[in-house]
């Protein structure tokens, strides 16, 4: 089994058009280092994994890590990273956008001046954001003001997903990462205890090649989970706090929709009420499938019999705030007290009910599966021709 002294780890997520040409760039730029590289696919519909399986057929130092019910950058780059036993590990996109040619210069840093984590920073001299839209800029400094990571580390870029960590400090508080969403860097930078030995190295950021740009909303809304998670996730469930910010917006625009039927539908009371908890309780649904549970969001025929689950765990849940509310209220507690317990009973009895129902993991059948599998196989065998080429095996005697 050959040692290695660096380790790239790539997660993927639809990147078959690129992930041949990335490779040859590393062999290109890492000839005199001897490193593997580990790729993560979170079951890519195009295929990324079943490309890089054929491409590891004659590189020995190539593998990959096809995760399957799994999503996440963050938490694939974890998987990836507890895999290896090399002194240090590189993490970077396979969209070409972060520059490999300033790698060897990274791993020289780490090696040389006994650091933790190296980091390629846009934001210090010799380095850019390239050709990035004004608002993708202010959206970064955004995100480094809201993450607070002044208090643990001097960094310029703590949005950066293009760094080289010592493998044994990552060791050291793998066990404190939360895994979410897509900013690992800095879910690593916050989740260290004490001083953390941290250079940076300059780089311009590229455009995307091929493919699309994950960055959406869901995204954003990760991102200050993370933050979320690390000022509370002690305490308190992050996707419960959520879970009840969605269930708090529901309870606008119940009050909304009811006064409006009210008053300008001239609704009864019974049927304005019963009309906007039918309402809300599918916008509720559509919420956390959307966010709270978004990676187990339900689609197709299980959307609708997710949406089936959740409205009768919520009409209980709905039963016993109004009992146990009632019963409060008549053993002398203020009216406003007792409305809040009945509340907060409902949100714990809806969050764990929908938890082990509407969006428990479910296994794929069989039928599912093989059809998966026939369908990141079933490639064009001229698209397999086309890749192999063009990645030259690399030589394990380096």
């Amino acid at each position: 089994m050959p040692s290695y002294d660096l380790c790239i780890v790539i997660p993927t997520l639809n990147e078959r058009e690129n992930i041949a040409l990335l490779l040859e760039k590393l062999r290109f730029t890492l000839h005199d280092i001897r490193y593997e590289v580990i790729v993560v696919d979170d079951d890519s519909p195009d295929g990324t994994a079943a490309a890089v399986k054929t491409l590891s057929r004659t590189q020995s130092d190539l593998h990959v890590i096809h995760r399957i019910g799994r999503r996440g950058l963050a938490s694939a780059c974890i998987e990836g990273m507890l895999a290896t036993s090399a002194t240090y590990i590189a993490v970077m996109d396979a969209d070409l956008q972060h520059d490999e040619t300033v790698l060897p210069e990274m791993v020289r840093r780490i090696a040389s001046e006994n650091l933790d984590l190296v980091v390629g920073s846009r934001n210090i001299g010799g380095g850019s954001m390239g050709d990035f839209s004004t608002w993708r800029v202010r959206l970064s400094r955004l995100g480094r003001r809201l993450s607070g990571v002044e208090k643990h580390a001097v960094l310029t870029d703590p949005m950066s997903g293009f760094f080289v960590v010592r493998r044994t400090f990552f060791e050291q508080i793998a066990h404190r990462l939360t895994g979410i969403g897509f900013k690992i860097l800095l879910d690593i930078v916050l989740s260290a205890q004490g001083q953390i030995r941290i250079g940076e190295v300059p780089y311009h950021f590229r455009l995307r090649q091929h493919g699309q740009s994950k960055l959406d909303l869901i995204v954003g809304l990760e991102y200050l989970e993370l933050i979320l998670d690390k000022f509370i996730g002690s305490y308190i469930s992050v996707r419960f706090v959520m879970f009840c910010l969605v269930g708090a917006i529901g309870t606008v625009i119940h009050l909304l929709l009811l006064g409006g039927l009210l008053d300008l539908a001239r609704f009864s009371f019974i049927e304005s009420q019963a009309s906007a908890t039918g309402i809300v309780m599918i916008l509720n649904y559509v919420l956390n499938n959307s966010f709270t549970y978004r990676d187990r969001r339900r689609r197709g025929t299980a959307f609708w019999f997710g949406m089936l689950t959740f409205s009768i765990a919520c009409s209980l849940g709905g039963v016993a705030n109004v009992l146990i509310s009632g019963e409060a209220f008549r053993q002398g507690m203020p009216w406003p007290l007792a409305g809040i317990t009945g509340l907060l009973f409902s949100a714990v009895w809806n969050y764990g009910v929908t938890a082990m129902t509407t969006w428990r993991r479910a296994r794929r059948s069989a039928a599912q599966r093989a059809e998966r599998r026939a369908q990141a196989t079933a490639l064009p065998e001229s698209k397999d021709a086309e890749i192999q080429p063009s990645v030259p095996a690399i030589d394990t005697n380096r």
